[in-house]
Parts: C-alpha cells; sequence; structure tokens
C-alpha cells in the first residue's frame, strides 16, 4: 500500500485514507504543528518541510447543518446533516457527509463520530 499510496496526488491520498477510515495531515518538520494535508507553509512557524502523519478519523461533532432540500443529484440522500468533526487531541476539523440526520435531536453536537469512507458525496462520517 505504502508504495501505491505514494504515486498518488494528494487528493487521491485523501481519498484513499478517507475510504479507510483514517485522516491524512502534514507535520511540520520543524515545529510540530499539525495541518491539513494542502499546506504549503506552516502556520506557526512558517516552515516548507513537512511530513505525512496518517490519524484515526475518530473525533466529535462539532457543528452541523440539516439538509432536507438537497442540491440536484443528492435528493436521494435527504434528510442529512453536513458536519463538522473536531479530530481527537488535534485542533484540526474536518467536513463531510453524515447520513439519517433529520433532527437536531439526532445528531447533539459532541456526538462521538467517526471517517467511515468516501464516495460521491465526499467523505463519509458516521456515529461512533
Amino acid at each position: 500500500m505504502y508504495s501505491k499510496v505514494c504515486k498518488m496526488t494528494i487528493e487521491e491520498q485523501v481519498i484513499e485514507y478517507a475510504k479507510q477510515g483514517k485522516f491524512l495531515t502534514h507535520k511540520c518538520t520543524d515545529c510540530g504543528f499539525l495541518h491539513l494535508s494542502t499546506a504549503y507553509y506552516c502556520r506557526k512557524c512558517g516552515s516548507k518541510g513537512f511530513e505525512d502523519v496518517i490519524l484515526d478519523g475518530v473525533g466529535s461533532i462539532a457543528t452541523y447543518t440539516i439538509i432536507t432540500v438537497a442540491p440536484a443529484g443528492f435528493e436521494k440522500y435527504t434528510p442529512y446533516a453536513f458536519v463538522v468533526l473536531q479530530v481527537d487531541n488535534t485542533d484540526l476539523r474536518i467536513s463531510g457527509f453524515m447520513a439519517d440526520v433529520a433532527t437536531p435531536a439526532d445528531l447533539p453536537v459532541g456526538t462521538r463520530a467517526k471517517i467511515a469512507g468516501f464516495d460521491e458525496r465526499g467523505i463519509l462520517i458516521e456515529k461512533q
């Protein structure tokens, strides 16, 4: 798997790891600050040096929006939530799709969740 992932673009790597329930980040080699995988300069120290770090895609729901009137192509998924997942033990947040959320009672802020895959909807997140 390692050699296959190394030959992929960053976007392809993000997708491949999401399919495995993982989250690709970049760690600054100078100060250790974690960034989303699209960073070119360290937000903390300005360095250009990064190494890949793969995290478990586990955390808690920070916020979300419930979609009941979907855009074209997503009608079959309604209702659903577009969620922001606060990744455990980091300052990073990622967004994704969570199925079967119709009311706020279905998804209290702080609910434990994880990356469950990737498809045409994007990153899939599910309750733990």
